[in-house]
């Protein structure tokens, strides 16, 4: 230490600075005490004494003596002079005994769970309060001792150590805690209000001393595995499907929030997975079984979007796609084999699609296994019915473009045969379809009945499309003759062998129709007018002499006529057929006339003579009248021109019975279709056989069914097998007959 010296202010300094210039400067050295210094003999004892006090009135809840600045510079003192494992053991000492005394204070308490869980609470709260108090007074020991030796908990990790211990030991308080808890919960799952933040609190202690998962955790579970299952065999009982829907989405949800409110969130996944596996997993097959299909008849979109939620969070999606397949499959069956239907078949189909599409667009969120499996089913049935679905789509498609359809605009007419299309791809039989819409597109084109032109070359364009221009080749090359015949009857009318030639009084139209287009019609001879036969003279040659070594027949059955007949009550002009022309000029010399006088006069095969006199006097309109009076046309009838026919149209239809297809003609439409089936057959064994050489009678079959379009039977192939081996394509082979041979 430097000796105080008695000068100051600058003389000091002069002084000092003299000194230096006379000689060298004197060190300065530190000597240690000569004896060492010594704490008191009583200091731990006191400063614990004081410190121990401290400890107790917090414990008591009761005022510190002391400041606490005082106390944590005697905590200080303590650890500065390496005391603070003696410190840290008392203060443990003190804390051991009060967390037990409190703990022993709850047994034989409360009987009622919610005031044992009360008490509880309050000593886990006086606990964490007093603990956080007494760190702050320990607070050195805590930063020094602590932190300086390992293996020595943190203050308040003694504490939590300390209350665990005794909570463990005294089994029946941890046990009355997760028994009360457990019955609060069964409370609130059954409608009662509970204390959520009381259960909050004790559920937070158990998971700040890390007994949760073993102490209430398991148990929480099992007790929630049985509720569950419990309840999920009584609702399944007692409710119907969308009612336990709605009940399964609410245990969802109300269980969720208690893992928001109060339970660990490490239980959510366990928790929510018990909820789906008792309440929903285990139920699955019973609820589609007792549901679904009701469901899905009354279109219960939010029922089935529920259901499709909730299968999805068990993974039982594919329980409900062979659900929604077995559904579509049935009732598409009942519909497709139900002939009684036939006439408004296409469109209960089309309502049926209309609704399975809204289905999984609004409640299968547009799942695309569920979207397969509708286009798969649907597949399925529709071909359930060989060929006959192909033909009632021809159909419909044919009385939708025919004229007539008033109250369609064009959009509603495009957005109709779009939605057609889609039954269209389902379909096998395409082949069918083709055969009956090409007859229908013929009678409208001929007879001037198309709605649209344009609706007409929107469909060839839509089917070009799906099919390839292959399958609508011929369709456009009628489309072609129509255009084609317009232009030349324009010529031909402004010529000079039309203008000079032609009898007057009548005006004909023509269509020259190329025969590969068109569908193939027999010959009918009929005994037409003198007037219709020179005009078709006429016509023949005239066209030849402009495309000489062509050959024209005729197609009377097609024709359609516009006749101006007088009646008493003024002129009228009569739409009709051909044949019906035929026999109404026949009273142009008579005004009755016996079946059999008609029959030799027109000669028209009989059973067309007695469809077209039917139409004409037994019809709506009735232009001629019948004795005796009957829908059926005998031999012996005779017929009357009706003179006092009273309509009020000018043009009168009554040729609507050529737009109506006759058994007859649908048979030999059938009939040709199967008639093509086999050629296409024939040139699909020959065209593999040709490639493969040799090849087993099973590995042709199987060959065969990848390149045919259409439905068709083993048996089938091999008569065609058969036919061609009578023909001398193909041969058995001699050491193995069911192996076949290509011949050159």
């Amino acid at each position: 230490m430097m000796p105080a010296s008695g000068f100051g202010g600058a003389g000091g300094a002069n002084l000092a600075l003299k000194r230096s210039s006379a000689g060298p400067p004197k060190k300065l050295v530190i000597k240690p005490f000569k004896e060492k210094p010594k704490l008191p003999a009583d200091f731990e004892e006191r400063t614990w004494a004081k410190l121990k006090e401290a400890v107790t009135a917090v414990h008591a809840k009761q005022p510190v003596a002391c400041s606490l600045e005082e106390l944590y510079r005697a905590v200080e003192d303590l650890c500065v002079h390496k005391l603070g494992s003696s410190l840290y053991a008392r203060l443990q000492q003190v804390c051991d005994v009060h967390i037990a005394a409190r703990l022993r204070s709850l047994q034989g308490r409360a009987a009622d769970p919610v005031i044992f869980l009360s008490l509880m609470d309050a000593i886990w709260q006086d606990h964490c309060s007093q603990m956080l108090t007494i760190r702050s007074i320990f607070l050195y020991l805590d930063r020094t001792y602590v932190i300086q030796t390992s293996g020595v908990r943190s203050l308040w990790d003694l504490g939590l150590q300390l209350f665990r211990t005794h909570l463990e030991s005294g089994s029946e308080i941890s046990r009355k805690v997760v028994a009360g808890l457990l019955s609060l919960l069964e409370k609130e799952r059954q409608g009662e209000a509970v204390d959520r933040i009381l259960m909050k609190n004790l559920l937070r202690m158990f998971t700040s001393l890390q007994m949760y998962t073993d102490y209430f955790e398991k148990p929480f579970l099992e007790r929630t595995t049985s509720f569950y299952a419990t309840e999920g065999v009584r609702y399944m009982q007692q409710t119907d499907v969308p009612e336990y829907l709605l009940h399964c989405d609410t245990r969802f949800q109300e269980e969720s929030e208690r893992c928001a409110h109060y339970l660990d969130p490490a239980t959510r996944k366990a928790l929510i997975s018990v909820v789906e596996r008792e309440l929903l997993e285990r139920h699955t097959q019973a609820i589609l079984e007792k549901g679904f299909a009701a469901l899905m008849a009354a279109h219960r979109l939010p029922d089935l979007k529920r259901m499709h939620t909730l299968f999805a969070r068990v993974g039982r999606l594919d329980l409900m796609k062979a659900a929604l397949s077995d559904y579509i499959k049935k009732t598409g069956k009942d519909l497709i084999m139900d002939e009684e239907k036939d006439a408004d078949m296409v469109n209960l189909l089309l309502e049926s699609k209309l609704k399975l599409d809204t289905i999984l667009v609004e409640s299968f969120s547009r799942n695309e296994t569920f979207g397969n499996a509708i286009k798969d089913s649907f597949e399925h049935f529709i071909n359930l019915r060989a060929n006959r679905p192909a033909e009632l789509i021809a159909k419909f498609i044919d009385a939708k473009l025919r004229t007539g359809n008033k109250g369609t605009s064009e959009e509603e007419l495009e957005m109709t045969l779009d939605r057609v299309l889609t039954l269209f791809r389902y379909i096998q039989g395409k082949d069918v379809f083709e055969a009956f819409y090409k007859k229908d597109l013929a009678k409208r084109l001929l007879l001037g009945k198309s709605a649209s032109i344009d609706a007409e070359r929107s469909m060839i364009t839509k089917l070009k499309t799906e099919c390839g221009s292959q399958f609508t080749n011929k369709l456009e090359g009628m489309f072609k003759d129509i255009d084609l015949s317009k232009d030349f009857m324009s010529s031909f009318r402004t010529s000079s062998t039309a203008r000079t030639e032609l009898p007057t009084g009548i005006e004909m139209n023509i269509h020259v129709l190329t025969q590969g287009y068109w569908p193939t019609y027999a010959p009918v001879e009929v005994n037409l007018p003198h007037e219709i036969n020179k005009y078709q003279d006429i016509f023949r040659e005239f066209y030849l002499s402009k495309h000489s070594g062509r050959r024209l027949n005729w197609q009377n059955s097609l024709a359609h006529c516009v006749l101006k007949t007088h009646f008493d009550k003024g002129v009228k002009e009569l739409s009709v057929s051909l044949f019906q022309t035929i026999v109404l000029m026949l009273f142009n010399t008579s005004d009755r006339l016996s079946f059999q006088h008609i029959h030799e006069a027109t000669g028209i095969e009989d059973k067309e003579l007695r469809r077209t006199l039917q139409s004409l006097a037994c019809g709506k309109v009735r232009v001629l009248t019948k004795e005796p009076k009957g829908r059926e046309v005998a031999d012996t009838d005779e017929f009357i021109f009706h003179s006092q026919l009273n309509e009020k149209l000018y043009r009168i239809k009554v040729n609507s019975i050529q737009l109506k297809e006759t058994i007859e003609e649908n048979a030999a439409t059938t009939e040709k279709v199967f008639q093509d089936r086999q050629y296409q057959i024939d040139a699909a064994v020959v065209r593999v056989m040709k490639t493969r050489k040799t090849l087993s009678h099973t590995l042709l079959i199987s060959e065969l069914f990848k390149q045919l379009q259409f439905p068709i039977r083993p048996a089938d192939l091999k008569k065609r097998i058969e036919s061609l081996i009578d023909r001398e394509y193909l041969e058995r082979d001699k050491a193995n007959p069911k192996v076949y041979n290509y011949l050159a």
